[in-house]
């Protein structure tokens, strides 16, 4: 027990009071998002993510040109493989990179990709970031159904 009255507790409590601060202080300041971006990542690398925040947007805004015999521009957007054959300006969907994406462009009205949807108002803020992040998680659908 000799060597217990010999450390320097001092400078170690110091160090350690000083660590839980800064680590408190990340939290508070939102210096921490890696951990929470990463968990976002997996969410909308769900197939269900696509379903229940990705695919109402397309429903809504996109699927009257863009879906069963409507392929306006030769784009179908209705199933997996419509969205990465894309239409006759190509591919629509990059995975994992929505700056590269037709699809990001149009909605964003921005780039070369003509502005979405036709005829109507830019798309809210949060439908972009929706499909942008969906994108960025490497653009997950459901299996299309197998063709009959």
């Amino acid at each position: 027990m000799r060597w217990l009255r010999t450390l320097p507790w001092g400078p170690g409590i110091v160090a350690l009071v000083t660590g839980v601060m800064a680590f408190g202080m990340a939290l508070w300041c939102g210096r921490n998002t890696g951990a929470v971006q990463a968990a976002t990542d997996v969410e909308a690398a769900n197939p269900a993510f696509y379903t229940s925040r990705v695919r109402p947007i397309f429903q809504s805004n996109c699927f009257r040109c863009h879906a069963g015999m409507n392929r306006r521009g030769g784009l179908s957007m209705s199933t997996r493989t419509g969205m990465m054959r894309g239409g006759k300006d190509g591919a629509v969907v990059v995975p994992n990179d929505p700056a590269k994406s037709l699809l990001v462009q149009g909605i964003r009205h921005e780039g070369m990709a003509k502005p979405m949807p036709d005829k109507g108002k830019r798309l809210p803020d949060a439908d972009i970031a929706n499909v942008e992040r969906w994108i960025r998680a490497g653009a997950v659908m459901p299996v299309d159904p197998p063709l009959q």
